[in-house]
Formats: C-alpha cells, structure tokens, sequence
C-alpha cells in the first residue's frame, strides 16, 4: 500500500504580527531559512518601518 502524502492547509502554517501596521502575516516559503528575523509581512511596510498606516 502506498501512502499519499497529506496536503498542509494554510491555516497550519505559523503566523506573526507585522512590527509596521499591526496585521496578522502566515509564513512563507521564500521565508523558510529566515523565519526567526522576518518582522514585516510586505516590502511597504518594511520600507515604511515605525510608521502607523
């Protein structure tokens, strides 16, 4: 018998809160090596920093 591998659901995945505007942002894989140093969930507010939208 062979095993089918399950599918992940994107709810599985970990989530942070972006340092910048506040909002909740899930894991992605070109962030897998970098997940510990990840603070912003887009390149708007990583530009943006400390700034509240």
């Amino acid at each position: 018998m062979v095993s089918v591998p399950r599918m992940i659901k994107k709810s599985d995945f970990p989530s942070k809160i972006c340092a910048s505007c506040g909002r909740p942002f899930s894991w992605r894989k070109k962030w897998a090596r970098d997940w510990d140093k990840v603070k912003f969930c887009s390149d708007r507010c990583r530009s943006a920093k400390n700034v509240n939208f």
